[in-house]
Formats: structure tokens, C-alpha cells, sequence
């Protein structure tokens, strides 16, 4: 942050205490009970995953009790790669997903991963670093592309991907039907589209241990390990219960133009893989 002007600038510099943008608390309590409704919301999604981005990937395989992998590879079976084809993986986060396209076979052409927060893309080029150093990554997942962008208005041309696909990352957006309208348009007729987001069991026990589960324990663990002061983890059971459920979401991707919706739960409901494809 740069100083005022004037001679007492470095004075000020000393004495303010002010709080930064960067450590402030993203989501108050009492934000938490419309989350989606609020109009920066995208800008303390963006401050919040910023400030866990360290510890993101070992609270998602501690707390999800490694099925957030089982979930992305039920993803990337549910694309029906044909192989040579262009993968464009929004909300990328520390790029999960977009190595999980990038290992499939028949292997892709090139995988783009697009995410909001530097700081998470920072993780996935660090991870794919390590993995490449020790010689256990794919030529694909050294030809994966990063790039910050907003869901909503991705940088990239109309008709040019075969795939996109959004892991956990569309109820964190802003307007989630302005990005499955962007991702119609960036989609090749014919392209599909895949989405990952968790949903509110309907098997009466299960619902009942995954609200106990998602909002008292797993709150308290995942902000200890992250040492998190930014409500992130509240926001998450909090931006589940809040949010469209996956009937809506079907009417949603069918409402921009896209065609044969299906949805497949996972995990006795926890979670739900869509898929729907961009006519010809």
C-alpha cells in the first residue's frame, strides 16, 4: 500500500494499524446467512480462498476423506474424451482437476485452467514444478496453461474448447448463470460441459450426519489446520446450504442453451456430477 504524500508519510507508515485488505476477515457471521446474495461477494470469495490457498489441498483430501479425488475422476470419465481435444477447467483453484484432464487417456491436446485467485494458481504452478522435478508428470501436464480470469467473462474465443468443466467452483461465483453462458459460448458445437458441486443429501441419516459433519466439525478442523482467520470455512457449509440445489442447476444450464442435462450423485447425494452438451 503506498504511502501519502508529504513529509510525514513515513511517520504514518509506522503508526497505522489499520486493516489490510489482505488479512482482514472475509465473511462476517452474520454475512453468512444469505451469502449469495451479497454484492461482493466475489471479492471475499477471491480474499478468502487467497487466504487459505496454503493449506487448501490438505483440508480438501483430510475433510472430504479422499473423495474429492474419486469425484474429479468420475468427472473427467463422465467428459468422454476423444482425445487431441482443447480442456478448459474453470475455477482451477490448485489445479486438481485440470492434471486430472491433463492424465486422462486418450490424452488431451491441452488443458487451460482459469482461476479468480493468484494465489491458487500460484499452488498449482508450484505443484506441477515438484511433480515435473521429480519426473512423475505427464507431457500434458507440462503443456497446462494457467491463467487468472472471472468466470463470468472468461479471455478466451467463442467455440474453441471441447470441454469445460467447474469443479466446487460455480457456487462461489458471482452470477452463476452468466458463467454457464460463458462457457456455452467458449464450448464447440457438440462440446460438453461437466460440473462438480456439492448438494444436501436426501437420504434422511446421511443428511443428518453431513450437516453435523459440514457445519460444527468440520469448521473447527479445517480453520485450525489453515490457522484461517478469514471465515472461510464457515462460508463453506454456510454457501452449500444457500445455494441452488441440483434441480435448479439443471434448469439454470438448460436456460442458457444447453441440451441432454443428466446428473449423477456421488457419495449417497454429498456431492453431484452434471453434464450437458452444446447442441449442434
Amino acid at each position: 500500500m503506498s504511502s501519502s504524500p508529504g513529509s510525514n508519510s513515513s511517520e504514518a507508515a509506522q503508526t497505522d494499524t489499520s486493516p489490510r485488505p489482505e488479512t482482514d476477515r472475509a465473511w462476517q457471521q452474520q454475512e453468512l446467512a444469505s451469502p449469495h446474495t451479497r454484492g461482493d461477494k466475489q471479492e471475499k470469495v477471491r480474499r478468502m480462498f487467497a487466504a487459505i490457498a496454503g493449506s487448501y489441498d490438505l483440508n480438501n483430501r483430510l475433510h472430504s476423506l479422499w473423495q474429492d479425488q474419486a469425484w474429479r475422476r468420475f468427472a473427467v470419465r463422465t467428459a468422454n474424451l476423444r482425445g487431441g481435444e482443447t480442456i478448459v477447467d474453470v475455477a482451477c483453484g490448485t489445479g486438481d482437476l485440470s492434471q486430472a484432464f491433463a492424465r486422462a487417456r486418450p490424452a488431451p491436446g491441452r488443458v487451460i485452467g482459469i482461476d479468480y485467485t493468484r494465489e491458487m494458481l500460484d499452488v498449482a504452478e508450484r505443484r506441477r514444478t515438484v511433480q515435473l522435478w521429480a519426473g512423475s508428470g505427464t507431457d500434458a501436464e507440462r503443456a497446462i496453461v494457467y491463467i487468472e480470469g472471472d468466470a463470468q467473462n472468461l479471455p478466451l474465443q467463442s467455440g474453441m474448447a471441447d470441454v469445460v468443466s467447474i469443479a466446487f467452483g460455480i457456487r462461489n461465483v458471482q452470477n452463476p448463470k452468466a458463467a454457464f453462458a460463458e462457457f456455452y459460448r467458449i464450448l464447440k458445437p457438440g462440446g460438453r460441459l461437466i460440473v462438480l458441486e456439492f448438494d444436501t443429501p436426501r437420504i434422511p441419516v446421511v443428511k443428518q450426519i453431513s450437516t453435523w459433519y459440514t457445519t460444527w466439525l468440520m469448521p473447527r478442523t479445517a480453520t485450525l489446520i489453515a490457522g484461517d482467520t478469514s471465515g472461510a470455512y464457515k462460508y463453506l457449509p454456510a454457501s452449500v446450504a444457500t445455494f441452488m440445489n441440483a434441480e435448479t442447476m439443471s434448469g439454470v444450464i438448460g436456460s442458457v442453451g444447453f441440451s441432454n442435462c443428466t446428473r449423477k450423485a456421488l457419495t449417497m447425494g454429498v456431492c453431484i456430477c452434471h453434464r450437458a452438451v452444446k447442441p449442434v
